[in-house]
């Protein structure tokens, strides 16, 4: 009589998952935490939950919370092998939404998801992370790394984030106080941000072999995936000296889509065409898709990361304030009453 063979023992790391290489990862961003540390941090990375205390300084704190991700802009990043950026994205896309509502962002946490780790890779990602929130002021206090073999294709990985932000009870912009007649204030992005990417890959699909070798003074590939602005230390400069109304943080759906959601019921944004101009990306993006005016404002932020509302006796203060900071900063239009038209028109 034989007796059946045991079978040999299976560890984590031959079913797919290599905590040592996730070890690897933990010591490699502890450092790039530690630069992101601000007051308020009473325990981070390595925990299992993040504590962060309120700074006192706060009379009637509220919190404000925003999650996003960078969405199909990882494609490029995983075809072109640049993943040091797309960290600044994932945290800009969170701390931008929260700024809308006044409130300054406190800390950040992330989580990066693949089907096989690799630490380099993984470092340089999280390195964009930590670089967003130092530039933003937010501490990146904790995050989770998921190995999930068979999950994602070699190479190619999947990126969330959470801000978590305060603001005095007293400050919080709701945009109730825009009215008929209040300027309208641009500030410039750095590019597509991480919006409209479907459409930007189906671009450099058509364009095969004729992609132009640079866009507004950089390599093409760079230009494409320029990391969004992070309007954050700027616009709270600003917030702390003059009466902003309102802000709108344009992403998907564009300067159409977003400016609506901070104007009260019969209000629209009367924007003038040609009061800030079109970058080169944008142009070749309009004109290898063969897109409309409409379609280009509803998909792409089209050179307009952030919009800011004021009063007409406080809008020339308010630039002046935003371009010390660092803000390229256009007036590109009024508040009017909205009658049968259009939320924002654009002529």
């Amino acid at each position: 009589m034989t007796t059946p063979c045991s079978p040999s023992p299976l560890s984590y790391k031959d079913a797919g998952v290599d905590i040592d290489a996730g070890d690897a990862l933990v010591e490699r961003i502890k450092p790039l935490a530690r630069k992101t540390m601000r007051e308020g941090v009473l325990a981070g990375i390595g925990g299992f939950g993040a504590l962060f205390e309120i700074p006192k300084r706060y009379k009637e704190p509220v919190l404000v919370s925003g999650t996003d991700g960078v969405g199909t802009k990882l494609k490029l990043a995983f075809e072109w092998g640049m993943h040091d950026t797309v960290g600044i994205d994932l945290v800009a896309m969170s701390v931008n939404d929260v700024l809308v509502q006044g409130a300054e962002p406190l800390f950040f946490l992330d989580y990066f998801a693949c089907g096989k780790l690799d630490v380099d890779t993984a470092a340089a990602v999280i390195g964009g992370i930590a670089r967003g929130c130092e530039l933003s002021g937010c501490a990146l206090i904790g995050g989770e790394t998921a190995e999930m073999p068979g999950m994602y294709p070699a190479g190619e990985y999947d990126l969330a984030g959470f801000a978590v932000g305060a603001v005095e009870k007293s400050k919080i912009l709701t945009g109730q106080d825009v009215q008929a007649g209040d300027v309208v204030l641009g500030l410039a992005s750095s590019g597509a941000h991480s919006n409209g990417f479907s459409l930007v890959r189906k671009c450099i699909e058509r364009a095969g072999s004729s992609l132009p070798a640079t866009l507004d003074g950089a390599p093409f590939r760079q230009a494409v995936m320029a990391p969004t602005r992070l309007y954050v230390k700027s616009v709270l400069s600003a917030l702390s000296t003059h009466p902003i109304k309102a802000l709108a943080h344009i992403t998907g759906g564009g300067l159409l889509e977003n400016i609506p959601r901070v104007l009260p019921d019969g209000l629209a944004a009367h924007l003038v065409k040609g009061s800030w101009p079109q970058t080169e990306l944008f142009a070749w993006l309009q004109r290898t898709a063969g897109i409309d005016d409409v379609e280009m404002n509803r998909t792409f932020n089209n050179g307009l990361g952030m919009v800011v509302v004021v009063a007409p006796a406080h809008a020339e203060a308010t630039a002046n304030t935003l371009r010390a900071a660092g803000e390229t900063v256009y007036q590109i239009g009024a508040i009017a009453p909205r009658g049968d038209q259009a939320t924002v028109l654009v002529t």
